[in-house]
């Protein structure tokens, strides 16, 4: 598995150059560098979404059992820097999380749960941001393709995303308990504490309504903010984008990179979107290509101190089992 993906990330990678290549790699690079400071100020803006996602995970669970907010938004980082840089198919960074909480000191099932829950929702709240952004991509009159293959994505992921809800609500994990076993070994049993108290603790959550649709919104709000950065790595690149020309960006760049999930880092995938979406919007080529340079510089500028801190704080973990041995 781990060697197709990083096949599948290198032909991303193949991509993604072919498209710098093609449209001039020094203007792009100039556009890009003209942007100066301004590429960390953007990129630190995404602490932002980062929280409202935080609040959104935090509410799913009891108050008596929550966590304080600042943990959650530790939770997210290392979730989305594990899926943004390392070559697991965006399931690394769920795994990563989940250890967290349970090391926190929540039980395996209600962590494990939580995170379910939390991922699930965050199908339905995305398809919504989606549809917002297709919404305000029709009032361009060149986005008819653009619209089409987004709406046919959105199409396909609508019953996906209900058979997944159905399913947890029917028992799933207890139905597909040995194919975990044979996949995962005991390790499956070990993260979650058993198939059947995961479905427990997932069906509890779901009774709590009132919990969910404020984890939706929450969840909705994250999505939108994320626009935020978009704008401001536009003024910084000396365009004047409005709000809902930002807005539009952001949905369908993260609607194409969650349909590339295999694909590490949707490599390739999110500098064509990006490139598509500048043509309609009327973004010149380098500076859609700067944009999609000034997300990755994001990644970097975000999520590297996460994995740095993640392994050292493992490390320390593994040396002080070694001294007590």
């Amino acid at each position: 598995m781990i060697r197709w993906v990083t096949l599948i990330g290198l032909a991303g990678l193949a991509l993604a150059t072919a498209l710098f290549v093609w449209q001039g790699i020094a203007p792009v690079l100039a556009a890009f560098a003209a942007a100066g400071f301004g590429i960390l100020w953007a990129s630190l803006f995404h602490l932002v979404p980062m929280a409202l996602n935080a609040r959104a995970w935090q509410i799913l669970l009891p108050p008596r059992r929550r966590a304080g907010l600042a943990f959650f938004v530790w939770s997210v980082w290392l979730r989305e820097a594990v899926n943004g840089l390392l070559p697991v198919a965006r399931i690394g960074g769920e795994v990563a999380s989940a250890q967290l909480l349970i090391r926190h000191g929540l039980s395996p099932p209600k962590a494990v749960a939580s995170l379910v829950v939390d991922m699930t929702l965050s199908l339905f709240s995305q398809f919504a941001f989606t549809l917002l952004g297709l919404a305000l991509l029709l009032g361009h009159d060149s986005s008819g393709g653009v619209v089409r293959d987004v709406a046919i994505g959105l199409i396909v992921t609508v019953p996906v995303a209900g058979a997944f809800l159905a399913a947890q609500r029917f028992g799933v994990f207890s139905v597909m308990a040995k194919l975990f076993r044979n996949i995962f070994g005991d390790r499956f049993d070990a993260l979650v504490g058993g198939a059947a108290a995961l479905d427990r603790a997932v069906r509890r959550l779901y009774r709590r309504r009132r919990a969910v649709l404020f984890c939706f919104f929450w969840q909705v709000a994250g999505w939108s903010a994320g626009a935020g950065e978009i704008w401001l790595a536009l003024r910084f690149l000396g365009h004047s984008a409005s709000v809902a020309d930002a807005f539009v960006v952001e949905a369908i760049i993260q609607a194409l990179s969650s349909s590339a999930f295999i694909v590490p880092g949707a490599l390739g995938v999110q500098e064509g979107g990006f490139l598509a979406l500048g043509g309609i919007l009327g973004l010149a080529p380098d500076v859609a290509l700067a944009l999609a340079l000034m997300r990755r510089a994001r990644d970097l500028i975000i999520f590297l101190p996460a994995l740095v801190v993640w392994q050292a704080t493992a490390g320390r973990r593994a040396l002080s089992r070694l001294a007590t041995r």
